[in-house]
């Protein structure tokens, strides 16, 4: 059987057998006009013989006419699958006038007013009472990060005796958190922050704890009701659809229920509805034309369903709708994006596109990879890592060994499409692009005060360049690259590639120092047992130290300036309590706190434990 990858050769007849039975619109290009399109190509002038001298050549010589590849260069040519049929299938397709612009329009308008139809369940909707149903994120919380409640939580105050109905997006169930988070004794990173059972702790995850009761389907999203309960104690750890929550053996100021609300119809998530018609109109296109253009209305198709459905941005905090936020975010990004693919077009897949008879591999190969990469929050969900950084690859399990079979395959793909290249004669040209991109990456590594970031988008930049051939790997890699880009974009922006630390951070540690904190004195007296911590030397840029007690602040002690010491800590509780508390400090400086310190346990008991977390 022949090789499937036949070639275009600049001298000579062309094979009779290798272009046997082509699914070309008309005939394979002549040998005059592959001549003139390969000089063209090359650089090279009508009227300058394509010849190497044959004299003595220094071993530089030898290494760059190698380079060179072959003579006559050999363009690669994709050879249809089934010729014959694909050759009536596209004479069908122009008789019937498919693949004119018209048909074009009306296929894109059929799509437009379906897709508008499906995102019409994101309206906003009522509940029985005539309350607004809230929308949330995957993240959405009753409790904020970072202190932002304040001394004992007087910023997210109600803790108890309200209710609302929400509405939660598909996919929450698979959101973790990526910084190291404390909850009471316990260290947790890369699972969803879903905190007890039935009833859970107030800075869990709202959707993901809809999800661990059953209230709420993973795959499609849904609605419910939350309960404010107020105080809740001994939070329970449990496995229900896919979430494992996590224990907490003390008690927390607010915590939530979470119901099923028959008052409304919250319709489910039309991701896979709508995915279905965005494959089924984007395979016709791909199919139905054979211009290179067709990209891009596939192109702005698959980035608007990426920007609504597939893998859409977060949205305002507590919406009653996210429609507003989403076509804002897309119409933002989609222009920018447009942009970078017409220079794409012109400089990559147009090459890659032109004269493609194989209009059923672009389907499959070219257009399945866009969609792969399109849809990486399902496709390469899988994959053990998060963010291509130092801290996530050392302490995400399995990061470390996922990166190394992820850079073989690439040193094996780079290596094929080396080899193509050097066969079409255009590797120099080549090899000179890629040496400048990576020495503008040795340029950003250098520059100081901020970290070079490889987004996927990125990435997907920088490789597709190299995707410029007509056959069926270049094909599948190229679409994939694609989908990459565009999932990148609609989901995230044009984040800069050149960030400071801070922004790197996120919630993250600071690495900064930690309060030294004394063994309290324990007390008890009239039923009442008090624990009063002082604290030893500190750096002299502080200007106080902030106390969690069961993760929640408590308090913020500043230094005396009349005596020279700081104020103690004195904490008060009933003697008879049988739980354990668990505290940490964390100096402050201009109104932040900085790292807090592993937590410390004040046993019920009343005994009290350095503590190490597990």
């Amino acid at each position: 059987m022949r090789n499937s990858l036949q070639y275009r050769g600049t001298d000579g007849p062309i094979d009779d057998e290798a272009y046997g039975d082509t699914t070309m619109t008309g005939t394979p290009p002549s040998t005059d006009e592959e001549a003139q399109l390969l000089r063209e190509e090359l650089d090279f002038e009508d009227n300058t013989p394509h010849t190497r001298s044959h004299g003595p050549k220094s071993g530089l010589e030898r290494s760059i006419n190698f380079l060179r590849g072959p003579e006559p260069p050999r363009v690669q040519y994709l050879r249809p699958y089934f010729p014959s049929v694909q050759r009536r299938l596209i004479d069908c397709f122009e008789a019937r006038g498919f693949n004119k612009p018209v048909s074009v329009v009306i296929v894109l308008l059929l799509w437009f007013f379906m897709f508008v139809w499906f995102l019409s369940a994101q309206l906003p909707i009522q509940d029985g009472d005539g309350n607004s149903v809230l929308n949330l994120d995957c993240v959405d919380t009753l409790w904020k990060r970072k202190n932002e409640c304040g001394i004992d939580g007087i910023d997210c105050r109600p803790f108890g005796n309200q209710t609302f109905a929400f509405r939660c997006p598909a996919k929450c169930g698979d959101v973790q958190i990526l910084n190291p988070h404390i909850v009471g004794p316990l260290e947790v990173n890369y699972r969803p922050l879903v905190i007890g059972t039935g009833r859970y702790r107030g800075d869990s995850f709202i959707c993901g704890s809809a999800i661990h009761a059953g209230i709420v389907d993973n795959r499609r999203g849904g609605g419910g009701r939350v309960n404010l309960i107020g105080t809740h104690d001994n939070f329970a750890s449990t496995k229900h659809h896919g979430i494992e929550s996590i224990p907490f053996d003390s008690y927390f100021p607010l915590s939530f229920s979470v119901v099923f609300d028959d008052s409304f119809q919250s319709n489910s998530n039309p991701r896979s509805a709508l995915l279905a018609v965005s494959l089924l109109v984007t395979a016709a296109l791909a199919i139905f034309s054979t211009s290179p253009a067709i990209f891009f209305p596939i192109f702005a198709l698959i980035f608007a369903h990426v920007s609504f459905v597939s893998d859409p941005p977060s949205a305002s905090y507590r919406n009653v709708t996210v429609l507003p936020d989403h076509i804002s975010m897309f119409a933002k990004r989609l222009l920018p994006a447009l942009f970078v693919a017409v220079v794409l077009y012109s400089t990559t897949i147009k090459r890659t596109l032109s004269d493609l008879t194989a209009q059923i591999e672009k389907a499959l190969f070219w257009l399945g990879g866009f969609w792969i990469g399109a849809l990486s929050n399902y496709t390469f969900d899988w994959i053990p890592i998060s963010r291509l950084t130092a801290h996530d690859l050392e302490q995400q399990p399995g990061a470390k060994l996922a990166l190394a079979i992820i850079v073989l395959m690439l040193v094996a793909i780079i290596v094929g499409q080396v080899y193509y290249f050097w066969l079409e004669g255009r590797l120099i040209r080549y090899l000179g692009l890629y040496g400048l991109l990576v020495f503008g990456i040795i340029v950003c590594l250098a520059i100081p005060g901020v970290n070079l970031r490889i987004h996927h988008y990125i990435l997907a930049l920088l490789l597709l360049p190299g995707t410029s051939l007509q056959t069926r790997p270049s094909l599948l890699y190229q679409g994939v690259l694609l989908g990459l880009f565009v999932n990148g974009i609609a989901r995230w922006d044009f984040d800069s590639v050149l960030q400071t630390s801070d922004a790197l951070r996120a919630d993250a540690r600071l690495e900064s120092v930690v309060p030294h904190v004394l063994e309290p004195a324990v007390d008890v007296a009239a039923e009442v047992l008090v624990a009063t911590f002082t604290y030893g030397a500190h750096p002299v840029d502080v200007d106080g130290i902030s106390v969690l007690v069961n993760d929640v602040e408590r308090d913020r002690a500043f230094y005396d300036e009349v005596d020279g010491t700081w104020t103690p800590f004195k904490w008060t509780r009933s003697v008879d309590t049988d739980l354990n508390e668990y505290f940490r400090w964390a100096y402050v400086r201009h109104g932040r706190t900085l790292d807090y310190s592993k937590p410390g346990a004040l046993y019920s008991n009343g005994t009290w434990g350095s503590g190490s977390l597990s």
